[in-house]
């Protein structure tokens, strides 16, 4: 257990090992490379996992309450005291304040106008906990896939999430004047690395012939996804791969900078900007003194 800690430690710091003997440790010697990712595939609804402690409590998010569940990192990954361990865990167990940011610039978004989750199919992006995709569900969303790096994730905390928030909101759904919440909405979730995972998600449509069929999302979620500038271009190759084309949007929500790993939202609009396929907006932008600046945008196709 404590040999594992130190490793995932390490790991995270890109520190080196040492073998404890002077003359082994050469100074030029390259840092060991992560693990290679988990296997990407879809993990069912059914396969709930019994070995982590799970407890739900109420979230106000704009006047709308919803139901986050909390277990224990250490519990599920044996790691103590630990937002991330790149190639192990993304962390996923967290509730990002990202992830608030999103919410509150989707329903604004939809109070304008600008947005509606009615019929539309919808991927949520390293969600974690996946409150915004749980939001999109609640305002009649037809389908919503939720992807994490770890299966573990899904099993332990986002799976149940999303039945929590199905089960507590059935009455106020019932009502006459609800939309069409979750009880009629598809949900999917898939595990993965984002270099691999496009081949069980839904791909945009390729050809005249796939156009007339469904394919793609009308509307891809993520928050606090950029903040490793090493997992940007198969982040933003995903996007090119899942979106509907020619009407799908992608609502981010991220942190301007990330101080000590490199990434932010600017860093990756600059690589969208470089490949000249998405045009983007800023949507809302979050100043509380709590952290650097987090930002909400809003990408679709040119």
């Amino acid at each position: 257990m404590e040999s594992k800690q130190k490793e995932a430690i390490f790991r995270l710091f890109d520190e080196k090992p040492s073998s404890g003997l002077g003359f082994l440790d050469f100074p030029d010697d390259k840092p060991l490379p992560p693990p290679p990712p988990p296997p990407c595939y879809e993990v069912l609804s059914s396969e709930v996992s019994p070995n982590a402690q799970y407890t739900v409590e109420p979230v106000n998010v704009g006047g709308l309450t919803l139901f986050k569940g909390r277990v224990s990192t250490e519990e599920v990954f044996s790691l103590a005291n630990s937002d991330l361990v790149p190639g192990k865990y993304e962390g996923g167990l967290k509730l990002w304040e990202g992830s608030f940011d999103l919410i509150a610039a989707l329903s604004s978004e939809m109070q304008d106008g600008k947005l509606s989750f009615t019929g539309k199919r919808v991927l949520e992006l390293g969600c974690g906990h996946g409150l915004p995709g749980i939001f999109a569900c609640l305002k009649g969303a037809a389908a919503v896939h939720f992807q994490d790096f770890n299966a573990e994730v899904l099993q332990c905390l986002t799976i149940p999430n999303v039945t929590a928030n199905i089960e507590k909101n059935t009455e106020h759904l019932a009502a006459p004047h609800a939309e069409v919440g979750p009880t009629k909405t598809e949900t999917r979730f898939f595990s993965g690395d984002w270099g691999e995972v496009h081949q069980l998600l839904s791909p945009a449509s390729t050809s005249e012939e796939d156009e007339a069929k469904c394919c793609g999302y009308d509307v891809i979620l993520m928050a606090e996804t950029v903040y490793s500038i090493s997992t940007l271009p198969n982040l933003y190759k995903l996007i090119k791969k899942c979106i509907s084309i020619p009407n799908g949007v992608v609502y981010m929500a991220a942190k301007k900078h990330y101080f000590g790993v490199g990434g932010g939202s600017r860093r990756f609009l600059s690589l969208v900007e470089k490949d000249g396929t998405m045009a983007s907006s800023l949507v809302a932008e979050v100043t509380d003194g709590s952290s650097n600046v987090r930002e909400v945008w809003k990408l679709h196709i040119k």
